[in-house]
């Protein structure tokens, strides 16, 4: 992992909300959500003082380990083998009050993602239903490295897949059904590519 000073290297997109005109979605995109200056101050703060931690999933009966790490906040909620962390850093809780407010939602977890270098990545997928809910709102913020977010239909072939790309201190809201009616994935690429960090806040039920 490269150090803080690499962050002058990290691309802001424009200013300005983009609203996607697709079917079965909300898809909303808030680039420069967070001021250059924000976004350098968190992206060194979760790179260097998170927990990061392997993930492991099962697939196709074998136990793989994914290519990220990740660190999970929330209702004393599981993800692979390890319990979600206790207490949240002030950092993180401001992010939570700026994205509620511009929401108008709540959230009580969220999980980090790092994106190491260009060999890590996530394939196509949905997000999983357990505790979420069939059509969870998600709230996804990047700090660190510019990686492409594609989308693609589940069922209409006629539509063409989105790419969006994820600028240092974007904001982006997927909301509605899109969770029912597409995937999403973010692909690994051959480029050297800095780190990029991911935190994706949801609304999670307490395990019964």
């Amino acid at each position: 992992m490269r150090l803080f000073e690499d962050t002058e290297l990290f691309a802001s997109g424009l200013r300005g909300k983009t609203i996607f005109d697709l079917p079965d979605t909300e898809l909303i995109l808030i680039d420069t959500f967070f001021s250059k200056e924000e976004s350098d101050y968190y992206y060194e703060t979760f790179l260097h003082q998170t927990q990061w931690r392997a993930y492991e999933m099962t697939m196709f009966d074998k136990v793989v380990t994914v290519p990220r790490m990740i660190s999970w906040y929330g209702e004393k909620e599981k993800i692979g083998t390890s319990d979600s962390n206790a207490e949240w850093p002030t950092e993180l809780v401001t992010i939570k009050d700026k994205v509620e407010q511009e929401t108008q939602l709540d959230f009580n977890a969220v999980l980090l993602n790092l994106y190491r270098n260009g060999k890590d990545g996530v394939g196509w997928h949905s997000d999983k239903e357990n505790n979420t809910g069939k059509d969870p709102v998600i709230a996804s913020v990047t700090f660190g490295e510019t990686r492409m977010f594609r989308l693609r239909h589940k069922f209409r072939k006629d539509i063409p897949p989105v790419e969006i790309p994820l600028h240092h201190g974007s904001f982006l809201l997927m909301g509605g059904t899109t969770n029912s009616f597409w995937q999403h994935q973010v692909p690994k690429t051959a480029r050297n590519v800095l780190p990029r960090i991911n935190l994706t806040f949801r609304s999670v039920d307490s395990p019964k």
